[in-house]
């Protein structure tokens, strides 16, 4: 048996000689490799953005918020107790590995029937440090499809890996001292809501400094460490108070708390500030990281302070609307879909709904990204290229039985949707009652160039139809580029591109990147020309097909908008003040039950914009006033089956007579428009 002993002896302390020389020789290899504090505080691979709203304050925020360095002697003694209590009570007493704690961890995991490294992992603060550090292994974006892929590799749970925690925890406790563990942690530990570090939760989540907090919002803070999305405050408040009063009864039980302080802290649990429970604008956000340049947005590696034209009670005016209608006015269980978006004449994007879903975040947006036949919505650029051609108005357009050769097609028809023909009507009697013929007519007239090429400079970027069905909005589009077509006209004629960023800076530079101050463009219709219609699209909202969306203390233009089989449906004007666009259907283009333009799209837009409007005193639209326009006897144009009947006047030209001195002016706009000239 002294034999037997004797081996069993040599082998333990030889093994136990080996296993020492091995930690020893990979602690001091993790030794070497350790930063300085200043590299491992913060070593985000991504930057971070916050977008304020027009006003200056914040509304969103995007990639990974750092409020800031941060160590023990800096933030409220209530937080590092907290923490302590929280994560690792014997943190100062340990050389970064607790036996104890790991076995402790074990024997739950197993009497709760999961494995022995599942759910409870007994690692010390050291040891969590060095999962945050990811044992030392960089980000590399060769390796790694992102950065969340490598960071759920680092918290991967292994026999191995936990096994080379041991050393490089053991190194850290060599090479930092305490606090200065600590320290890293406090700053490169996630705790939801896109905030990396202490700092950056204290401010996302209460607006106030880490040496500010109070001993309930450092346990609510603490609380976040072992799920930071599952516990935070902004996606369940009374989830994380729940977990954060188990926090206060560790501290108390630890005795960083008092029984009268704990009490206290009981019973008033920490809230989240104002501008946290601010959930708004995640569509226009979403829109603002998509729409800027990658290196300054969604791939930024710099922290990025973006002032926007966001406009948060206008934002609030849209999804109240939105809520209301489909309350109240759209039948239980619904999927229909709507979005909204309101933008100034300048093309200074206010307001975005993306959806019915107005509290989520990177959701598909249907103001920017869904594609759409645009159906009669698309009908003012019909009359806007034949106002810049020198239409007027008051001219007059055969409404009557059409059938047109197409080519591989053969005869095409249209019909009016109420099935009845209305003879020679003005052009503003044409608009107003959305009759298709006369439009269609009309665009051959004109040339389904010159129209193409009005939409195109108004800001449709969308490949436009070359049939005939162009005059009928057959061609797709998405809502911002079509209400910004529409603020074209508000304006005055010039096109505009849609625009959310106004300022651009990085964080602690003194001087922006990027400024914007309005999103004008080059003109593409004279300003006649868009007075003119401006007139003609109130007519449409005063007695024709958009009655819906009168608003009752000033006038409104626009143009409703539904497609075939009632796929779509849309409403889109403006007052003196600003444009809005809604669009409402299926994501599965199922067709609409009883919708059309003039009926819930243009009740949501009447609403959005008296929620906008409530506070702003009436101004007359910028458009003509018939009565002082005098009047011309015009010639009507006529065209039969098959094609034209008679002879037209040549294309370009006035219907009825024109001053002889104004033709050269006429030919030179019509040239300039085609060749996007000023």
């Amino acid at each position: 048996m002294r034999f037997v002993w004797r081996i069993i002896w040599g082998l333990i302390w030889r093994g136990t000689v080996a296993v020492m020389l091995l930690l020893g020789a990979a602690t001091a290899y993790y030794y070497a490799q350790l930063p300085d504090l200043a590299a491992a505080v913060d070593a985000r691979y991504r930057g971070s953005v916050t977008m304020l709203d027009r006003n200056g304050n914040v509304f969103a925020w995007r990639g990974e918020q750092f409020g800031g360095a941060i160590d023990p002697e800096t933030v409220s003694p209530h937080l590092v107790n907290a923490i302590v209590a929280t994560e690792d009570r014997r943190f100062y007493r340990h050389l970064g590995v607790s036996p104890r704690g790991i076995a402790s961890a074990i024997r739950i995991n197993l009497s709760e029937g999961r494995g022995p490294l599942s759910g409870h992992g007994g690692s010390t603060i050291t040891q969590q440090v060095a999962k945050l550090m990811c044992l030392g292994v960089p980000y590399d974006p060769d390796t790694w499809e992102s950065e969340a892929d490598y960071e759920q590799d680092c918290r991967r749970t292994t026999i191995w890996r936990k096994i080379q925690e041991v050393p490089f925890a053991l190194a850290m406790e060599f090479r930092y001292t305490k606090d200065e563990i600590l320290s890293v942690y406090m700053n490169r530990a996630f705790l939801g809501a896109g905030t990396r570090g202490f700092e950056a939760a204290a401010q996302r989540y209460f607006a106030t400094s880490s040496a500010d907090l109070n001993p309930q919002q450092a346990a609510m803070l603490a609380g976040l460490l072992v799920a930071p999305s599952y516990y935070a405050p902004t996606r369940d408040l009374d989830r994380a108070q729940r977990r954060a009063s188990t926090v206060l009864r560790l501290m108390e039980d630890q005795g960083y708390l008092t029984a009268e302080q704990a009490a206290a802290a009981q019973a008033n649990p920490a809230t989240l500030s104002d501008r946290a429970r601010q959930d708004t604008g995640g569509a226009f956000a979403d829109w603002i990281m998509s729409t800027g340049p990658d290196f300054l947005t969604g791939e930024t590696t710099e922290d990025v302070t973006i002032r926007t034209t966001f406009d948060p009670a206008m934002q609030a005016a849209a999804e109240a609307a939105l809520e209301n209608v489909f309350a109240n006015q759209v039948r239980e269980g619904s999927e229909a879909q709507a979005a909204i978006v309101v933008m100034s004449a300048d093309g200074a994007v206010r307001a975005m709904v993306g959806g019915r879903d107005t509290a989520g975040t990177g959701l598909f947006n249907r103001a920017t990204q869904a594609m759409r036949q645009t159906g009669s919505s698309f009908k003012p650029f019909v009359y806007a290229a034949a106002l810049e051609l020198g239409w007027r108005f008051d001219d007059l357009i055969l409404d009557a039985p059409l059938t047109l050769n197409i080519p591989g097609s053969g005869p095409w028809s249209p019909e009016n949707y109420t099935g009845e023909f209305y003879g020679e009507v003005t052009l503003t009697e044409a608009l107003r009652q959305s009759l298709n013929t006369a439009a269609v007519r009309l665009s051959e007239e004109v040339g389904r160039d010159a129209v193409r090429t009005v939409a195109a400079q108004f800001g449709i970027e969308s490949d436009l139809a070359d049939g005939p069905a162009l005059a009928l909005g057959a061609s797709e589009s998405t809502l911002i580029e079509m209400t910004g077509a529409y603020a074209g006209i508000l304006n005055g004629g010039s096109a505009v591109l849609p625009y959310g960023v106004q300022e651009l800076r990085l964080i602690g530079d003194d001087r922006p990147l990027f400024e914007q101050t309005t999103g004008i463009q080059e003109r593409v219709i004279s300003e006649s020309a868009a007075r003119q219609l401006t007139y003609m699209m109130s007519v449409a909202v005063a007695q024709g097909t958009g009655q819906r969306a009168q608003l009752p203390d000033r006038p409104v233009a626009g143009k409703t908008g539904t497609t075939n089989s009632q796929r779509d449906a849309w409403f889109i004007g403006f007052t003196a003040d600003y444009v809005a666009g809604v669009w409402m259907g299926y994501d599965d283009n199922t067709p609409l039950s009883g919708v059309t333009g003039g009926g819930l799209p243009a009740e949501l837009w009447r609403q959005t914009m008296e929620g906008i409007h409530r506070d702003i005193s009436p101004r007359p639209l910028p458009m003509i006033d018939p009565a002082a326009e005098g009047r011309r006897d015009p010639q009507v144009v006529e065209y039969g089956p098959g094609g034209l009947i008679g002879t037209p006047p040549p294309r370009g030209t006035l219907l009825g007579p024109a001053p002889q001195d104004d033709a050269d002016q006429i030919l030179m706009r019509v040239l300039n428009g085609l060749l996007g000239r000023n």
